[in-house]
């Protein structure tokens, strides 16, 4: 399946944002899903995790109750809901989808999990 991000931008903190990333090649509803982001200097890290169905949902502890993760397997796009964004959000956001079907948050949260990999979208926010 090939992956494509978008939807990042510039914003003020306190602001929000709504990333797609649209999937290709295979039936999406086949593929477990997540969004990583990447600050400079920083490691790759998880910031939410998505079932194939939708269903089952996990969050980093540092976006719960501001992010929101999502899916309409029907227009094979996955969705990430950001809101009262801060300036440490700031980072280049990927998506990533794996074969796998989706366990526990842990093992949802590990970047070797995913098998497929959408090229980011940057994403800054001002204070």
């Amino acid at each position: 399946v090939q992956l494509q991000a978008s939807g990042g931008g510039l914003v003020q903190a306190g602001g929000s944002l709504r990333l797609s990333c649209a999937a290709s090649g295979r039936t999406f509803s086949n593929y477990a899903a997540g969004w990583f982001r990447q600050a400079p200097g920083k490691e790759r890290e998880s910031v939410a995790a998505i079932s194939r169905s939708g269903s089952r949902l996990s969050y980093a502890d540092s976006v719960k109750g501001r992010f929101t993760i999502s899916r309409d397997n029907a227009k094979n796009t996955l969705y990430l809901q950001m809101n009262s964004l801060k300036p440490e959000d700031t980072a280049v956001y990927l998506c990533a989808a794996t074969f796998r079907a989706y366990t526990t948050p842990s093992s949802a949260a590990q970047s070797e999990w995913y098998d497929f990999w959408g090229q980011g979208t940057q994403v800054t926010v001002s204070s």
